[in-house]
């Protein structure tokens, strides 16, 4: 099993989502709450890096915080870029600020306010590196925000 699921990510794919979604076409609701669970566990990795002060290592974690949040989100309102994620095995990034501002649209700026500063947090705390610690934890403050308003919906 180690094997494959080492195959798997060298090819890019992402095995813990392909096996939330497969839960997800039998119980909907318990996809939903491992996505919450999961992005739960990243942003404590998050703020564990943020004290120690690695900027890239937070930013990523904060990042797959709004990632879990808005397919958790996406899947509860069966929006459509969640059926094309069903159908195509797997969420694109596009797809993900998409579900987004049409979350936002219906319930609140703080979606896209987590999900804009979750990006940023990708691009340029994790890929780029460009970003500093003060507008790290800024940025993690509104996916933390992202994540608290998710639950209560």
């Amino acid at each position: 099993m180690e094997e494959l699921i080492k195959k798997a990510e060298e090819k890019g794919i992402d095995v813990e989502d392909l096996i939330i979604s497969a839960i997800s076409r039998i119980d909907p609701q318990d996809s939903i709450k491992l996505r919450f669970e999961i992005a739960k566990r990243f942003l404590s990795e998050a703020e564990d890096y943020l004290s120690k002060g690695d900027i890239i290592q937070s930013s990523e974690k904060a990042y797959k915080v709004a990632e879990e949040v808005i397919k958790a989100l996406a899947e509860k309102f069966n929006l459509p870029e969640y059926q094309q994620a069903l159908r195509e095995g797997r969420w694109y990034t596009y797809s993900l600020a998409n579900a987004a501002g049409k979350l936002a649209l219906s319930l609140g700026k703080w979606v896209k306010e987590g999900w804009d500063s979750a990006y940023v947090l990708h691009v340029w705390g994790f890929h780029e590196g460009k970003l500093d610690l003060e507008n790290v934890r800024l940025r993690i403050q509104d996916v933390k925000n992202l994540l608290e308003n998710a639950q209560k919906v």
